[in-house]
């Protein structure tokens, strides 16, 4: 199942694995497209393989399952990660590359 995570991360630029229900992945998404990148949002509990995807993500690396930041098929983290790199201003060096023109 890792072998799907990492092919469909690095398929997008900016990939966030989340849950419909979950209200901290719906805030990196907003902050994402408030930064001006539209992340691929791929909702585990709508994928029959979600649950494995989950513990596939935590053994990659991920201290939650949700949300799992990948920026340019690497592994960022989770949401106090994303947040630690936007309030130092490094996140949107990341994602320079996936802003429009």
């Amino acid at each position: 199942m890792a072998d799907k995570v990492q092919r469909m991360s690095s398929e997008h630029g900016v990939m966030i694995f989340s849950k419909s229900t979950c209200c901290l992945c719906y805030a990196v998404t907003i902050l994402f497209r408030d930064l001006g990148v539209d992340p691929y949002v791929h909702e585990l509990d709508h994928d029959s393989d979600g649950k494995d995807m989950e513990k596939a993500l935590m053994r990659m690396g991920c201290n939650a399952s949700v949300p799992a930041v990948f920026i340019g098929g690497k592994l960022v983290g989770s949401t106090n990660e994303v947040m630690s790199l936007h309030l130092k201003g490094s996140l949107i060096q990341l994602l320079k590359p996936y802003l429009p023109d």
